[in-house]
């Protein structure tokens, strides 16, 4: 089967507008992030004079640089280096527990969901478009390199099935414009016993049933809300509410966010999407106007060299999909002159790259050498308790075959003290049994596995119960009481460096 073609100068067009849309929202909804009330917004209110800051897209020109710098074939340790250096100042939800954890020692995928209570929310279903955009018209692909980004603060949660739907039914919407279909590509990449393909399947439901937006809004709160207004599914559901029951461009992102709730996101990622169906001429002049071209970073995104404006992401961002496509991409690619071959849907509807990367354990610690992905699988908390065993694996796949184990020959070396007994394998794991009468808060252990590329020795981390006594829902990592930020990466010392 011959690949789809897109074409260039559209591809251009689309990728600027999916920028462009996704400032637009994201400004709109802004000043009512969090209000769980309904609106009745017709028009931006306030009126900017230019766009909002938005770790919605601040994130994703992260991920940006790091895929300039280390290339397209992104591992998890990337994520997390890029993280720490340009996202540390980040305090909030997920963000601060993901960087806590990576401060600790831990890294993705566990990271993403020890002691972090927000894995169910929107911190990365927001970053979508990056992913959507270099893989362009290969929605597994885009899914499959968006579950390596959600699972660094959300593994295991809902987020990251939210960012998974938004990169594959993104990705698709460069080929095809249909909403009900672009939702079921998207529903294709993720489980459907998620909360988040339940609720984008009510909103769907309510639509196609004459249900009001209002009582489907309502609708959706009785069977979904939670007391978090930042909860992925809820918010799923009101973004594709916007989408299927606005009547253009503008009244659509206005009906998603007018539904309340984490309405600078649901903005945005609902402008992303409207630009890459329809591109630049879908934008209309009156909503561009008051937010220009300009690209306004958020205070805490630091030493990011980042692109201006939105011409200059839209130039780098073509620059790595016609890499990436070109490269990494069976069913699409980047030419002169668009075309799509029979069987479009289906190609459209390959799922088994993302099915493979669900299929990863979320409770594990994965390190990459020379091309082998090494994970080390706490089968649950990444914690040894005084006294009691606790059984451990580890298993070895090659980059790029996630549903292919190695059977291989691996040792765990403990610290002084600790017991290393052979346990029977399970689930393509090497399974060893530690205990120690004494654990230390913060425990290094080494694998020294045996790889087709020879013997390697590889660094994870164990905590003990002094590290692991939780952290409290209720309570924030430590924060600046002037700028905000997290109080070990404060801003206002920079600030003072910046100024005049």
């Amino acid at each position: 089967m011959r690949p789809i073609q897109i074409a260039e100068s559209v591809y251009r067009d689309r990728v600027h507008a999916c920028w462009l849309g996704k400032n637009i929202g994201g400004t709109l909804g802004a000043p009512w992030e969090g209000d769980k009330n309904m609106h009745s917004l017709t028009f931006y209110d306030p009126v900017p004079t230019e766009a909002a800051a938005n770790d919605d897209l601040d994130l994703q020109l992260v991920w940006l640089k790091m895929l300039q710098e280390r290339g397209i074939y992104p591992r998890l340790s990337d994520f997390a280096d890029y993280w720490m250096k340009h996202l540390a100042p980040y305090p909030w939800n997920e963000y601060g527990r993901c960087l806590r954890n990576l401060e600790r020692g831990l890294r993705p995928p566990i990271s993403g969901c020890f002691e972090n209570y927000f894995i169910d929310e929107m911190g990365s279903p927001i970053r979508s478009e990056i992913w959507a955009c270099i893989a362009a018209g290969d929605p597994q692909l885009a899914a499959s390199l968006a579950w390596k980004d959600a699972v660094l603060d959300h593994a295991g949660g809902e987020g990251v099935y939210g960012e998974m739907f938004w990169a594959a039914l993104q990705s698709a919407a460069f080929v095809i414009s249909d909403p009900l279909t672009l939702i079921q590509i998207g529903l294709a990449m993720i489980p459907i016993h998620s909360l988040i393909a339940r609720a984008i399947g009510e909103a769907v439901w309510c639509h196609q049933n004459g249900v009001e937006w209002q009582e489907a809004r309502e609708h959706i709160l009785q069977c979904f809300a939670y007391q978090r207004p930042c909860y992925a599914p809820d918010n799923h559901a009101f973004t594709i509410i916007g989408w299927l029951y606005g009547q253009d461009f503008g009244d659509c992102l206005c009906t998603a966010v007018n539904c309340g709730y984490d309405t600078d996101c649901t903005g945005a990622t609902l402008g992303a999407t409207l630009g890459i169906i329809g591109g630049t001429a879908a934008i209309p002049d009156k909503w561009r106007a008051p937010i220009g071209e300009d690209i306004i970073l958020h205070p805490f995104t630091k030493d990011l060299d980042a692109p201006a404006t939105v011409a200059n992401l839209t130039d780098q961002t073509v620059a790595i999909g016609k890499e990436l496509l070109g490269e990494r991409s069976e069913v699409a690619t980047i030419e002169d002159e668009g075309g799509v071959p029979d069987g479009l849907l289906s190609l459209l509807t390959r799922n088994q790259q993302a099915q493979a990367a669900l299929l990863r354990d979320p409770q594990s610690t994965v390190e990459v050498v020379d091309g082998y992905e090494v994970a080390l699988h706490y089968s649950g908390e990444p914690v040894l308790r005084p006294g009691i065993a606790k059984t451990m694996g580890i298993s070895v796949r090659r980059e790029g075959e996630p549903d292919r184990l190695l059977e291989v020959e691996a040792q765990i070396e403990a610290p002084a003290g600790w017991q290393v007994e052979p346990a029977p394998a399970a689930l393509g794991q090497q399974r060893f049994r530690l205990r120690a009468d004494e654990v230390a808060a913060r425990n290094p252990l080494a694998v020294t596995v045996d790889l087709p590329c020879g013997q390697q020795r590889l660094e994870y981390m164990i905590f003990g119960p002094e590290e692991a006594q939780g952290w409290s829902t209720v309570q924030g990592v430590p924060t600046c009481p002037k700028c905000g930020a997290r109080v070990d990466y404060c801003i206002c010392a920079q600030r003072q460096t910046d100024s005049p």
